[in-house]
């Protein structure tokens, strides 16, 4: 009787230690599976500094610019440089950025974005609607130094 005793224990232990292993650690994220920035709204009011300038070409201006109420108040050119032989712009928003990159998209020109991974604001809006698609005549807009207002 003992060993029987014996024999059923040790079958007892035996699944209870099967029962007990470890769980499969959790997968990673990797690259494919890397969250995406959250979506963003824009604020009423913030600041930013923008940088109208495609890779491999020279810079077009660059401008600090404060938003009031959704609407640009004030945009100052602040990399020192003259105009010359170009139109100043009227900088738009973050928001008219995106929403210029959506109406070229619409009109049939190709358009891409990047957003910041922690709140989701634009870092980078392009878009070009020539016809030949290469890219001549791309506009660039580089965004640092977002800053919402509390």
């Amino acid at each position: 009787m003992r060993i029987g005793c014996a024999v059923v224990g040790l079958a007892a232990l035996a699944l209870a230690a099967g029962c007990t292993s470890k769980p499969d650690a959790q997968p990673q994220p990797g690259p494919s599976t890397a969250a995406s920035p959250p979506a963003w709204t824009e604020p009423a009011d913030y600041g930013f500094v923008v940088e109208r300038r495609c890779d491999g070409r020279a810079s077009l201006g660059m401008y600090r610019v404060t938003v009031q109420d959704r609407t640009v108040a004030k945009a100052e050119r602040i990399d020192g440089k003259n105009i010359v032989g170009e139109e100043e712009i009227d900088v738009p928003t973050l928001g008219g950025l995106l929403d210029l990159a959506r109406t070229a998209a619409d009109d049939g020109g190709k358009m891409s974005t990047s957003a910041d991974p922690v709140d989701g604001h634009p870092v980078t809006v392009s878009f070009d609607v020539s016809e030949a698609g290469d890219n001549a005549e791309n506009t660039c807009f580089h965004i640092t130094e977002y800053a919402p207002e509390p």
